[in-house]
């Protein structure tokens, strides 16, 4: 789905070009552990449960497939060229979805300092009438897309929570938030996407 093993495994060949530093937060850290160089196939083993994960982070974040796809194998090869460190951390999921969180994020900067608009154009679709949209709205598609024109950090932890059922705890360390801050995120989020399906319900409208 997000990428084949095996692409990864040839890729990571190539990792020494993957050399740019990600800021991770401390809380990920085991003190004093005992670094261990794996191989592939512990490799494989250790990111299967969570590849997923990263992929539907990614996407969330930059709407295109291909994108989400580059980000995830990107996030993966830089994991593979830290596997002597990794058993140093508590949490190697949360230290990949903070990864790819600003991996995400710096590929959108980038995009907009270039002046190219990020925008999900699913409300662009020409729908053949109002009996259609209420249908829509009705779908988990829909959600879908109201999710997607929420702000990056409420889209973030909309995914992370409701989606992902991450703890509020592992939301806050992943996100450099404080949990009171991420609850409030999320409340302002789901209040949002009620307001619009409401609005769509009652006029048609999205």
């Amino acid at each position: 789905m997000v990428l084949a093993i095996v692409n990864l495994v040839s890729l990571v060949l190539f990792s020494i070009l993957c050399n740019k530093k990600y800021s991770c937060s401390s809380s990920f850290y085991k003190p004093n552990q005992i670094q261990h160089q794996m191989n592939q196939n512990e490799f494989v083993n250790l990111i299967t449960p969570f590849k997923d994960k990263l992929f539907r982070l990614a996407k969330r974040l930059l709407v295109s497939t291909e994108e989400a796809e580059d980000a995830t194998q990107e996030v993966l090869v830089k994991l593979w060229t830290r596997n002597e460190s990794l058993d140093t951390y508590n949490s190697i999921e949360a230290l990949a979805m903070t990864m790819t969180k600003n991996y995400c994020l710096d590929q959108l900067k980038s995009k907009r300092a270039g002046n190219l608009q990020i925008v999900h154009n699913n409300f662009t679709d020409r729908e053949p009438s109002l009996q259609q949209k209420v249908e829509d709205s009705d779908s988990l598609n829909w959600v879908e897309k109201i999710i997607n024109q929420l702000p990056e950090q409420q889209k973030l932890i909309i995914q992370m929570r409701d989606i992902e059922q991450y703890e509020f705890e592992e939301i806050a360390k992943i996100l450099e938030m404080n949990e009171t801050a991420v609850r409030v995120a999320l409340s302002r989020a789901r209040k949002t996407i009620r307001e619009y399906m409401t609005k769509t319900h009652h006029y048609g409208i999205g």
